[in-house]
């Protein structure tokens, strides 16, 4: 299968407390965060959606917005339910608007590792990223039922799907931007390699 079967969406539903802004729209070298993240998924997948509740009007200048179909803020688990509702192909990649520094081939390794299961997600060896993951449309009956019983924990749904974990041996590829000092010296580091 190739990269154009499969629907990116970025998730930037959270609230951004620590950040003190919509994450996804914080300027970095001129261009919102979200932007950075589309132009290194759009290669990897077909087409790209964004997963917002707020702001939804900024995003959608570039790119077709959903928001969750659950109205509490509800968590990642629920932007992931509203976008394979809203996909058109059965498979979906996800990636957060804050882990600019994700792998080039994330689409295409957690593909060619999920094996059977309807769900497969980045694990650095140490530590699960399960917003970073690849699912399977067959998941929404199931994905829904667990958001209705009051759930929100992804390590926790993705235990009860069976979801398959792929070594990324790069932890710091999946380092998340959660307050304007680590935007900084994101950005600091960016410099560095220009």
């Amino acid at each position: 299968m190739t990269g154009n079967a499969i629907t990116g969406v970025i998730l930037a539903g959270g609230r951004s407390s620590r950040m003190g802004q919509d994450k996804g729209l914080v300027k970095i070298d001129g261009l919102p965060l979200f932007v950075h993240i589309a132009n290194k998924l759009l290669p990897q997948v077909g087409t790209l959606l964004i997963s917002s509740n707020q702001h939804q009007d900024q995003y959608a200048d570039r790119f077709a917005v959903i928001g969750d179909i659950t109205a509490d803020f509800a968590g990642p688990l629920a932007g992931m339910l509203a976008a394979l509702v809203a996909s058109q192909t059965e498979w979906v990649a996800f990636v957060p608007c804050d882990v600019p520094a994700f792998p080039d081939n994330l689409v295409q390794r957690l593909w060619e590792n999920k094996g059977q299961a309807p769900a497969a997600y980045v694990t650095d060896g140490e530590r699960a990223h399960p917003t970073l993951c690849l699912l399977n449309k067959s998941l929404i009956p199931r994905l829904r039922e667990y958001l209705a019983q009051g759930e929100r924990k992804v390590m926790l749904f993705f235990a009860q799907i069976a979801a398959q974990p792929v070594v990324f041996a790069n932890p710091a590829a999946f380092t998340n931007l959660n307050t304007p000092e680590d935007v900084q010296l994101w950005q600091a580091s960016l410099r560095k390699t220009q």
